[in-house]
C-alpha cells in the first residue's frame, strides 16, 4: 500500500489511528499494540501476501536469536559472538538470495562462459530495511543495549507501518520505550496537527515535485539514445532532484504518520544538497543508513583507530557495502566506490589545512553528487556513459531544443532545495493555526489532484 494512495489516506490511516486510541482509551493497552502490529502486517500484505511468510519467518528467527543472545549475557563471550555471527550470516544470506542471486548468476555466466538459468526473483518489499533494522537489533542485544521478551512488541518494532517500506532504519532502544510510554497512549492533538502538516509537505514533495521530474529523467536515461549538453544536464539534475524529493517526501510522510501515534521516528534528511563536503553530505543524506554503516560496519572494522591507511580502507569498504546494499549491479558498487574515493580525497584535503570559499566547496560537492547519481540511476554502463558524454558536450550543445517549461521547473525545484527551510525546520517553527492549516490543506489538495497514476517510492527497488 502506497502512502500516496486513496485507500491509505482516506481509509487505512484514519481507521488504524482511531481504533488504536479507542483501545487505549478503554485501557486495552496490549490489544492496542496488537492492533497496530496486525495492521502493519496487513499494510505489508496489501502489496503481495505471498511474502508475508518471509517477513514473519525473519521476525521469528531474529526474535529467537535476540532472546538467545540476551539470555547468554553471563555466558562466555565466544559463544555469544558465535550466535551473533550465525544470526547475522542468516540475515545476510536471506537478503543475498532475494536481492543478489540473479546478479551472482549473471556474473558467473559471464566469468565461466556458462548459461545458468536466472531465478527471476521478485524483490520482497522493504527487505533491505527490515533486515538492517533486525541486524542492528541483534548487535544491540549482543552489546546489552536491547532486550525484547514480548513477541508482539518485537513484531511491532519491526513492522510499524510508517517505517516498514520507507525506513528509517530504527534502533530498538529508541522505539520501544515510546510504545510503552503511558502518555503516548492518549490522543495528542498537537502531534496530530504536526503529523498532518508534515504528511502534507511530504505528499506534495513526492507526488507533485518528484513525480513531475520522473518523466524527464526516465526519458533521458531509458529512452533517448543520444543526449546533447542541455538534455544530459536536464536529465541528470532531474534525477538528482527526483530522488531527493521522492525519498525525503516519503520520509516526511512516514514521520508524519508516526506522529499521529505519538511516535517520533528519527530524522532521515537534513537538506543534503546544501552540503559543503562529502562528509557533510553523508551527515545529511539518509541519515539512519549513514548511522547504520558507521556503527555496524565502519567502527567494527576499526574505524579511524588503527592508523591512516586502515582508516581509508575501512571507509572505502563501508561505502562499497553501502553501494551494494542499494542494488544488485556493478553501477551501484561503482557509485559506492566513488563516494569512498571522495571520502579519501576529503581527508587528504583536510590535512592540508587549506580552506576554500564556502560557495566553491558547495559547488564541487554538489557537482560530484550529481555526477555520482548518474551511475546510481543508470541501468547499464552504456546508459551512464551516454549521459556523461552529453554532460561534457561531446554530442553538441542543443540550445535550440531546450524545453523551457521543464527547465523553468527544474530551476524552481533546485532553488527550493537549496534556499528554503527543509520540512524538519518548518516543523520546529510550526504553530497550529489558520495559516498553517491553510498551507497544509493547499499542499494536500494540490497533491491529491495529482493522483492520476500509480507512482511507487523509488527506494522500493533498493
Amino acid at each position: 500500500m502506497l502512502f500516496n494512495s486513496y485507500e491509505f489516506i482516506f481509509v487505512f490511516m484514519p481507521v488504524t489511528v482511531i481504533i488504536y486510541f479507542i483501545l487505549n482509551r478503554l485501557q486495552l493497552i496490549f490489544a492496542s499494540k496488537l492492533w497496530l502490529a496486525l495492521s502493519s502486517l496487513f499494510f505489508y500484505c496489501w502489496w503481495d501476501i505471498r511474502y508475508l511468510p518471509l517477513l514473519l519467518g525473519s521476525i521469528a528467527f531474529n526474535y529467537i536469536m535476540g532472546r538467545t543472545i540476551g539470555h547468554m549475557q553471563t555466558g562466555g563471550a565466544g559463544r555469544r559472538k558465535l550466535v551473533l555471527t550465525i544470526a547475522i550470516t542468516v540475515n545476510v544470506l536471506l537478503l543475498g538470495y532475494y536481492k543478489y542471486a540473479d546478479f551472482f548468476i549473471t556474473n558467473a555466466n559471464a566469468l565461466l562462459s556458462q548459461d545458468f538459468k536466472l531465478l527471476h526473483i521478485v524483490l520482497p518489499l522493504g527487505i533491505s530495511f527490515f533486515t538492517f533494522t533486525q541486524i542492528a537489533y541483534l548487535v544491540d542485544a549482543y552489546r546489552g543495549n536491547a532486550k525484547e521478551y514480548n513477541i508482539v512488541s518485537y513484531v511491532l518494532f519491526v513492522t510499524f507501518y510508517p517505517h516498514l517500506i520507507a525506513g528509517p532504519i530504527l534502533h530498538h532502544k529508541e522505539m520501544m520505550p515510546q510504545f510503552d510510554r503511558l502518555r503516548n497512549k492518549r490522543l495528542d492533538f498537537s502531534n496530530v496537527a504536526k503529523g498532518l502538516f508534515l504528511f502534507s509537505i511530504g505528499l506534495f514533495k513526492k507526488v507533485v515535485i518528484a513525480d513531475s521530474l520522473a518523466p524527464v529523467a526516465t526519458n533521458g536515461f531509458d529512452t533517448l539514445t543520444h543526449l546533447n549538453f542541455v538534455q544530459a544536464w536536464t536529465t541528470s539534475l532531474s534525477y538528482t532532484l527526483q530522488l531527493y524529493y521522492d525519498f525525503s517526501g516519503y520520509s516526511d510522510m512516514a514521520i508524519g504518520v508516526a506522529l499521529l501515534f505519538n511516535i517520533k521516528l528519527p530524522v532521515n534528511f537534513n537538506s543534503p544538497y546544501k552540503s559543503v563536503s562529502i562528509q557533510d553530505f553523508w551527515r545529511r543524506w539518509h541519515m539512519t543508513l549513514s548511522r547504520f554503516l558507521r556503527d555496524y560496519i565502519y567502527i567494527p572494522l576499526g574505524g579511524s583507530r588503527k592508523g591512516t591507511a586502515r582508516t581509508h580502507i575501512n571507509s572505502m569498504l563501508t561505502m562499497l557495502i553501502g553501494g551494494f546494499w542499494h542494488g544488485a549491479g556493478w553501477t551501484f558498487v561503482f557509485w559506492g566506490f566513488l563516494h569512498g574515493f571522495a571520502q579519501f580525497i576529503h581527508r587528504i584535503w583536510q590535512k592540508t589545512g587549506i580552506r576554500m570559499p564556502k560557495w566553491l566547496a558547495w559547488f564541487i560537492t554538489f557537482q560530484f553528487i550529481n555526477f555520482a547519481w548518474v551511475f546510481f540511476r543508470a541501468t547499464s554502463w552504456e546508459d551512464a556513459i551516454k549521459v556523461l558524454k552529453g554532460m561534457v558536450g561531446l554530442n553538441g550543445i542543443g540550445i535550440p531544443t531546450i524545453d523551457k517549461t521543464n527547465l523553468a521547473w527544474l530551476i524552481v525545484f533546485m532553488l527550493i532545495a537549496l534556499l528554503c527551510r527543509n520540512s524538519m525546520q518548518m516543523l520546529e517553527r510550526f504553530k497550529p493555526g489558520l495559516r498553517s492549516a491553510v498551507f497544509a490543506a493547499a499542499l494536500f489538495v494540490f497533491a491529491v489532484v495529482y493522483f492520476n497514476k500509480i507512482s511507487e517510492f523509488l527506494y522500493f527497488s533498493f
